[in-house]
């Protein structure tokens, strides 16, 4: 699941069913469905792979398991990925379909548009590796200039708020919280080239061998970059990072929305850490006279600043270099791509084999100029009659959670009626954006692809300064169409589902009733349920940042959602670490409430149309939480994971199953569940939000 960082302060709230890299499936693979039938559902008679179940566990002692127990012992994670799911599989097909686009824009460039020259440069520039070998080390040399130059202090900063260059803090863009409909600034920390802080700060044989190996990789990349005394600048930098790491805000403190969004004036800038040129690196980002911007994590900031200050400019210049090249490794020789794998992939993740270069190169095409190819990937592969289908899905959705709002007895009437206003000011977005961004200026060179990805991020900055001035562009995308993902934005009170994501298993037009609600509803009503989450709680029908809760109701949603994160605290997906409840909160929120909300609009659909037959001897409430329950099967290596519990706001697809269905009382009546089944809850203990 992929939220959208606006530096460390995480807004958008993503469904995160896209892994950071998963399973590929060959292209010859059957595909997993009824293929007997291909005017039938996508997976099985009715849209469940009943064949995936181990029947010889009960449902009420690990659901999960269950409903994919034969599919989690049959279903290999493929070598060049680092889990498995049918998210996944979507994902390989969307990558082979790119891939024919790509393909196609040198071979029949009027078949894609305008954009076929550069999208077909971009990706021909990336797949020419004897081309990339035999250019060396040179494509380094001007950025490596441009770093030497950067002598004293003042230059460095300047630096430092330049594209493409790693920077201790960081500047961007995000609309007002104050006032959603107008941009402003946004300082916060920067990242750390092994990932998150963590990785630096926890004790223990696993992470100390991370440091280790982390420390060699970054010896490597200095000397295949031709940088001497590799390893006492490699000391110096594994030295400031974690300097660095101890100073910075964790992602749990980054929830913490009224500290994450300060707004401060020049003078409260320049206080908060003097050591830095506030306002020489606006200037150089593009956001210079801006008498208030939103700071985060401000303390870091501060501290941060005397880490800038006490450090040698030298170092820091290793360290760019360092970030740089190491950045940039899939468009540098064999050797830095390899060093890259072999620590972030191999080492960091479990993942044995690196991907495919053509499936990188898509990646990448995808990331520099994803809508070109997204509009041409929607007019071929995107069935219009899906958003009608999924516009009375959401319409039932939206009844289904003003009957829950409406109905709960934990609520005052004054922030009930807020609530409502919100939930009918909610805008959702599906399939693809009405207009898509035009590329025109981004200038791609054939046979530069490193300066191609540094074109393209200048691009990327440039059209967000465009906007700056200008008022918030509701109609703008988040995400490609070709992404297998959804999200919510608070500051906009918008739920997007791109095109990509709208198919089986979350999504089929073919499948039984009770199978979309269970899947696609789900997502849906966890979307939804963002809005009214710990975080997106905190925003307006307007998308303002302000407080429309009364004391009583605010506390008895604390008290209701601390009972959430206790519950998450005890899962222990790897010996030692577990889940971080105060961490995955607003996505426990959100898979809770939206499976409570999607329940309810499945019955609204029954009481219309009629009550569920029984299939297969499955009632419509078994085949609903079958449903979601496969929506959710997933597996992935234990290096991959143990990021993800460090670092990601969602819980493993394992807990987001039987975590959440034990806590809904619909879960018990469809499948028995009592007392001594080991996921019974006493009502007492279920919690209960939306």
């Amino acid at each position: 699941m992929t939220s959208k960082i606006l530096l460390g302060l995480s807004l958008v709230s993503s469904l995160a069913v896209t892994p950071v890299a998963a399973q590929t499936r060959p292209a010859t693979a059957p595909a997993p469905t009824n293929t007997a039938a291909a005017t039938g559902p996508r997976y099985g008679a009715f849209g469940v792979d009943l064949t995936a179940r181990d029947s010889a566990v009960k449902p009420g002692d690990d659901f999960w398991t269950y409903a994919n127990g034969q599919w989690d012992k049959t279903t290999p994670i493929a070598a060049d990925r680092q889990s498995a799911g049918p998210a996944v599989v979507l994902s390989d097909e969307a990558e082979l379909q790119v891939r024919r686009i790509l393909e196609e824009a040198t071979s029949d460039p009027a078949a894609i548009g305008p954009a076929a020259p550069q999208i077909g440069a971009l990706y021909a520039s990336f797949m020419d590796q004897a081309a990339i070998e035999r250019a060396g080390t040179a494509p380094l040399k001007p950025y490596f200039a441009t770093i030497d130059a950067a002598r004293d202090r003042g230059q460095l900063q300047r630096l430092f708020a330049t594209v493409g260059y790693a920077s201790p803090v960081e500047i961007s863009q995000l609309p007002d919280p104050s006032d959603p409909t107008r941009y402003v600034a946004n300082w916060g920390q920067g990242s750390l080239g092994m990932g998150g802080r963590d990785y630096y700060l926890l004790p223990g044989a696993k992470y100390d061998a991370y440091r280790a190996a982390y420390r060699r990789y970054v010896e490597q990349v200095l000397t295949l970059a031709g940088i001497g005394d590799a390893a006492a600048r490699a000391d110096r930098i594994i030295a400031l990072e974690t300097a660095m790491a101890k100073v910075q805000w964790s992602p749990v403190e980054q929830r913490d929305l009224a500290k994450m969004l300060k707004p401060m004036t020049v003078a409260q800038r320049r206080a908060l850490a003097p050591e830095f040129d506030f306002a020489a690196m606006e200037t150089t980002a593009g956001y210079g006279n801006q008498p208030v911007l939103i700071v985060s994590d401000d303390t870091a900031l501060t501290a941060l600043g005397k880490i800038f200050a006490a450090t040698p400019v030298s170092t820091w210049q290793d360290w760019i270099k360092f970030r740089f090249a190491s950045s940039q490794a899939a468009v540098l020789p064999k050797a830095f791509d390899d060093a890259s794998f072999a620590f972030y992939g191999k080492t960091l993740s479990d993942q044995p084999e690196q991907r495919a270069r053509w499936k990188r190169g898509v990646a990448l095409v995808n990331g520099a100029m994803g809508e070109a190819v997204g509009k041409v990937y929607v007019a071929r592969f995107y069935p219009p009659e899906s958003e009608a289908k999924m516009a009375e899905l959401i319409k039932n959705l939206r009844g289904a959670y003003r009957e829950r709002i409406d109905g709960n007895n934990w609520m005052d009437a004054a922030t009930k009626q807020a609530a409502l206003a919100k939930l009918a000011a909610f805008e959702p977005r599906t399939g693809h954006p009405v207009t898509y961004i035009d590329y025109g200026a981004l200038k791609v060179v054939r046979g530069d692809p490193l300066g191609n990805n540094l074109r393209a991020a200048e691009f990327d900055h440039q059209l967000e300064l465009s906007r700056f001035p200008k008022p918030v562009d509701r109609s703008l995308w988040g995400m490609t169409p070709q992404t297998v993902n959804a999200y919510y934005d608070p500051l906009a009170n918008q739920i997007t589902f791109p095109a990509a994501i709208l198919q089986p298993p979350f999504f089929d037009p073919k499948a039984d009733v009770a199978v979309n609600y269970g899947a696609i509803g789900a997502v849906i009503g966890h979307e939804m349920g963002h809005g009214f989450d710990d975080q997106g709680s905190q925003f307006s029908a307007s998308g303002k940042f302000e407080n429309w809760w009364t004391p009583a109701t605010r506390e008895a949603f604390t008290k209701r959602t601390g009972l959430l994160v206790g519950q998450y605290d005890q899962y222990e997906p790897i010996p030692g670490v577990k889940v971080k409840g105060a961490l995955t909160l607003g996505e426990n929120i959100g898979d809770l409430g939206g499976i409570e909300a999607a329940y309810s609009a499945y019955q609204r659909y029954q009481a219309e149309h009629g009550k569920a037959p029984v299939i297969d001897g499955l009632t419509g409430d078994q085949r609903f939480f079958l449903a979601y329950a496969q929506a959710w099967r997933s597996k992935i290596r234990e290096g991959a994971l143990r990021a993800r519990l460090l670092t990601d706001p969602h819980s493993p697809a394992f807990y987001r199953v039987n975590g959440i269905v034990r806590n809904v009382d619909a879960w018990y009546d469809a499948f028995g569940v009592k007392p001594g089944d080991k996921l019974y809850l006493a009502p007492k203990d279920r919690v209960k939000i939306w």
